[in-house]
Order: C-alpha cells, then structure tokens, then sequence
C-alpha cells in the first residue's frame, strides 16, 4: 500500500507517517499543501490520497480542491479526507459524485491507529468511510428524504453505519443483533433502493451514495 500525505502541519505529517510505516504502509511522498499534493500524486501514482481539507495559503477548502482535482484526474485513486472540525460543503459534494473510494474523517479519530488503517484500506479497495460525526451531521441536515422513505429506522440505522465503513459484523457489534439480521436488513435495503444484484461492495456504495443525495440519500 502506498500513500501520499498532505498537510500543513510537519508535526502531524511525520506523526502520520511513523505511524502509517508501523503498519506496513508506505508513505511515498509528505507535503504541506495542495499544489505540492498534486505534484506528488503524478509523481508517485499512490493507492491513498491522505489530505487535510484546510491548507495554504487561504486555509479553507485546498485539499478539498486538490482532491476533487485529483479525482478527475485518477478515478482510481482513493481519497481519505482529514480535517479538524465538520466542513461541510465541499467534502459533502465530493462524496455524493465520487463515493467510490472515498472517506471522511476527523483528526480526532485518527489518533486510533486500527481506524485509520482500517479507513485507508477501506478507500483503497473502493469503499466509502465516513466518520460517525460526520454522518451524524447529514443525517440532521437530510432527515426527510424521499428516496430513502421505504426504509424502516432500524434499516436507516444500518445504512448510516454503513456509510461509515462498517461491515456486517462490525454492524452486528453495534446494534447487539445477530449478524445474519444484519444481513437480512442489507438485502432489504439494496431491495427497497431499487440496487439490482452486482457486487456486494459495489452496491454497499450505491447505497451510500442514494443516502447522500439531497432529497434522496
């Protein structure tokens, strides 16, 4: 696994990459801001993108940008967005046209070691992590949505653990039910979502993706 790390803070950056290098995942390239990030990722072609969403010069939306960019650029390469505090709408945009290896997490979060390799192995391999903060923040912000009205709430609240990464047992862990239920409450959703038979994993993205949408997901 190969990852390029981009964020304005040294001390974080090396903290990332000793951390990352225990792990067994290389850190190709470390950079402090988004022009640097997109030098690096043509440079070096990694499998993970990790980007802090405030850099220089403005400290607002630059990794933002320079991921949206890179997107464009290398549908393959997956992205796993960091920030400080919620940012709303920029990560928010990118998830819902680029679910597919795409995650979203809090710095906070990435203190856990297992979280964050676990969330950069989830990107990698196509899949969508949002962190629970930030899931928690679109569900106030999207409580009536149409496409998601056949769902029942406990089918809601797997769905919202989906989003965030989590597989059936994992979701089993979290909700105290058997991991077959959870199973069963997955095929419904994919059912009651219209998601015709693919992949597995590719339909759990669908899903996330239809429970993004504004006035559907």
């Amino acid at each position: 696994m190969r990852v390029v790390i981009a964020d304005d803070s040294v001390l974080l950056r090396e903290g990332l990459e000793r951390l990352l290098t225990e792990a067994g995942i290389t850190t190709v390239a470390a950079v402090g801001d988004g022009a640097a990030l997109i030098k690096a990722v043509h440079e070096h072609r990694p499998d993970v993108a990790l980007v802090d969403i405030r850099m220089p010069p403005t400290f607002t939306h630059e990794g933002a940008r320079a991921a949206v960019e890179l997107r464009a650029s290398f549908p393959d390469l997956g992205i796993l967005l960091i920030s400080q505090s919620l940012e709303g709408t920029h990560a928010l945009e990118l998830a819902r046209n680029h679910p597919t290896g795409f995650g979203y997490l809090l710095k906070d979060r990435i203190a856990d070691v297992r979280t964050l390799v676990d969330a950069i192995e989830r990107v990698a391999g196509g899949g969508t992590v949002l962190d629970p903060d930030v899931v928690a923040h679109f569900l106030g912000r999207q409580a009536h949505r149409d496409r998601l009205g056949p769902l029942t709430d406990r089918e809601r609240e797997v769905l919202a653990l989906m989003a965030e990464g989590r597989s059936n047992s994992a979701i089993s862990r979290a909700l105290r039910v058997h991991e077959k239920t959870v199973e069963s409450h997955v095929t419904s959703i994919f059912t009651r979502l219209d998601l015709l038979p693919e992949p597995d994993d590719h339909r759990r993205v669908l899903a996330v993706r239809a429970w993004l949408e504004p006035g559907g997901g």
